[in-house]
């Protein structure tokens, strides 16, 4: 379930979160009725930080880690979707009770991938939007992820589809990134032979999406014709 209507990672009404709703006494607060029973530790592992966690619950693991957890989401998605809130989440937790930094929170992120990957997670499974895991990186500004993503490619074809995969909307993962303006994100899609004049439902290619003035309209706009040669 990628987010494209999220800014630099986060919805506009999340931008204002109370930052009293974002914890209690024992940590996240989550919901799982939507949850099959027997993938609720898994769902839960993927969505904090905690790696121990997430290896006991892929261990004791009955399915596959493909299974969809939440609204047809794999793991594998909610770990690079929840990345989002739980980058907010550690900083204003940072602000309050100086434990955990944005840098260790992206660090155990990083790690929990890895796991996944490892374990014979799809990097090219689709959620119940059409969306692949590095939708929801690109999203996210997670630069360090959507390089691992493209590394884990078996090959220039492989990364290609994943490049031009689109969602329920049309977009490519470089439409997420360039509605976020996640420069660093675009860049390294771009050096990867991702197009800036593919165009969504809406008729929008990546260099329509960033504000007028910003670095990363510029950045998109300056491979257009690029790419035109």
């Amino acid at each position: 379930m990628a987010v494209p209507g999220r800014r630099n990672g986060m919805n506009d009404d999340e931008e204002d979160i109370d930052e009293h709703a974002l914890f209690e006494e024992e940590g996240f607060v989550e919901d799982y009725t939507d949850t099959p029973p027997h993938l609720r530790d898994l769902s839960a592992a993927a969505q904090v930080g905690d790696i121990n966690a997430l290896r006991l619950a892929l261990d004791n693991l009955t399915g596959s880690i493909d299974e969809p957890v939440e609204d047809g989401d794999t793991a594998l998605h909610l770990t690079c979707l929840y990345g989002h809130l739980a980058c907010a989440q550690v900083y204003y937790f940072c602000l309050f009770l100086h434990v955990f930094t944005p840098i260790v929170w992206t660090l155990i992120l990083f790690d929990k991938l890895q796991l996944l990957i490892e374990r014979g997670a799809n990097i090219e499974a689709k959620d119940e939007d059409g969306a692949i895991p590095l939708h929801d990186a690109c999203a996210g500004g997670f630069t360090e992820i959507v390089q691992l993503l493209l590394n884990r490619a078996n090959n220039a074809e492989h990364i290609k589809r994943m490049l031009e995969s689109v969602d329920s909307e049309g977009d490519t993962p470089l439409h997420h990134a360039a509605r976020g303006e996640h420069v660093d994100v675009i860049r390294l899609l771009l050096s990867n032979g991702a197009s800036s004049t593919k165009e969504n439902l809406y008729g929008k290619t990546p260099a329509d999406l960033p504000d007028q003035n910003t670095d990363a309209r510029s950045l998109l706009h300056a491979a257009v014709p690029a790419m035109a040669c």
